[in-house]
């Protein structure tokens, strides 16, 4: 008998799955998968960054294709891995042991996109033969491995050069790793059971009387508030919509901090379906997978409904539209103004950038939107 500890399947204190639910021996077996160049990808904040990260997957392990890759990350991103054929283990910052394991472990490449003190102090001492992007130096300061991460250190460092940028994120990170970028996708698989989530839902609203059906994902969260568009201009959308047609449907979605928004809409149309704002990430990603055209500020749910390739409507204000990859489906939507792509938390200018996109200038869009996918079909 041969026992093949090197097996991406071996767990050593137990079994592998093969073993326990077909009997199957390592001599035997023909899902022998050795690890081979071995990936840490170290990603942590923020969620939706997270996920668009993932972008970077295909070209990896199409230029090193027999890879075992390990992505480090936090507690409330790890749903985003679930159903990722690419990535081969998921280390969590907050479990025990992980610490003790990454002390072990060597790796082949290790990758960390992020100019981030508590995510570069992991990527300083966590052994690899090769390392891209940016590291803690002794000094407590961000340092970037190589010339290939200088750019977006700077793009970090200087409002000047982060307002002329015309890379998207993805393009960014892929010259970070010196990989060829070809728009690859963001990666996001609905399980079936999540698929069925979506239908009952569906079944639930009647969802299917309507043609088309709109998701208005009204918030940003806590942080940036100025990255939401106002609940009136979404009262007047609503309304734009309505009386233009009855065969639209309108679903509301966000999280916990949209809670008061999304129930006072709800109540103002009792037309308009509130998808609720206390679902898990992944049932969050489900119910987006029901909206034809997504209409949503530059936060998580864009990437979301990026990676289920819906057709969007973005608006922004105080962060770069230039640097989110539209895909051929995504329209930006942003004002006249020389102030934008500030990323302030606060804003002194009345009225701001968020408040001087117009109603019309959105409903305006969505109607194009909806011509161009009736055309299409």
């Amino acid at each position: 008998m041969i026992l093949k500890t090197d097996c991406q399947h071996f767990p050593g204190d137990r079994p592998c799955s093969f073993n326990k639910n077909f009997g199957t021996m390592c001599d035997d077996c023909n899902d022998y998968k050795p690890i081979g160049f071995k990936i840490l990808i170290i990603k942590f904040d923020a969620t939706g960054d997270v996920l668009r990260t993932t972008s970077l997957l295909h070209t990896l392990k199409k230029k090193y294709p027999a890879s075992h890759i390990t992505w480090f990350t936090k507690k409330n991103a790890q749903p985003i891995f679930l159903n990722n054929s690419f990535v081969d283990e998921v280390l969590i910052l907050e479990n025990s042991d992980t610490i003790s394991k990454l002390l072990a472990l060597e790796f082949d490449l290790l990758i960390h996109p992020d100019a981030s003190v508590q995510s570069g102090a992991f990527s300083s001492w966590i052994k690899a033969k090769s390392k891209k992007g940016f590291f803690l130096d002794t000094k407590g300061k961000i340092q970037p491995f190589d010339d290939l991460a200088i750019e977006w250190l700077e793009l970090g460092a200087f409002d000047q050069k982060k307002k002329i940028n015309l890379k998207t994120y993805q393009q960014i990170l892929h010259e970070i790793c010196g990989l060829d970028y070809q728009k690859g996708e963001i990666i996001l698989s609905l399980s079936e059971e999540e698929k069925k989530f979506t239908e009952s839902f569906s079944a639930q609203h009647n969802l299917k009387k309507y043609k088309k059906i709109i998701g208005l994902n009204t918030g940003a969260g806590s942080r940036w508030q100025y990255k939401q568009w106002g609940v009136q201009q979404y009262v007047q959308l609503i309304r734009m919509i309505k009386t233009f047609s009855n065969d639209i449907g309108i679903l509301l979605y966000g999280g916990e901090d949209e809670k008061e928004r999304n129930t006072y809409l709800a109540n103002q149309f009792p037309f308009v379906i509130d998808t609720g704002t206390e679902n898990s990430l992944r049932q969050f990603f489900a119910l987006v997978d029901l909206s034809d055209i997504f209409i949503t500020g530059d936060t998580l749910g864009l990437h979301a409904a990026t990676a289920l390739r819906k057709k969007i409507i973005c608006l922004f204000g105080p962060t770069s539209s230039n640097e989110i990859e539209d895909y051929g489906r995504i329209t930006k939507i942003s004002p006249q103004m020389g102030c934008l792509v500030c990323y302030k938390m606060r804003c002194d200018f009345s009225p701001t950038c968020m408040d001087s996109i117009s109603t019309e200038m959105v409903f305006d869009i969505l109607k194009e939107v909806m011509l161009v996918g009736s055309e299409s079909k």
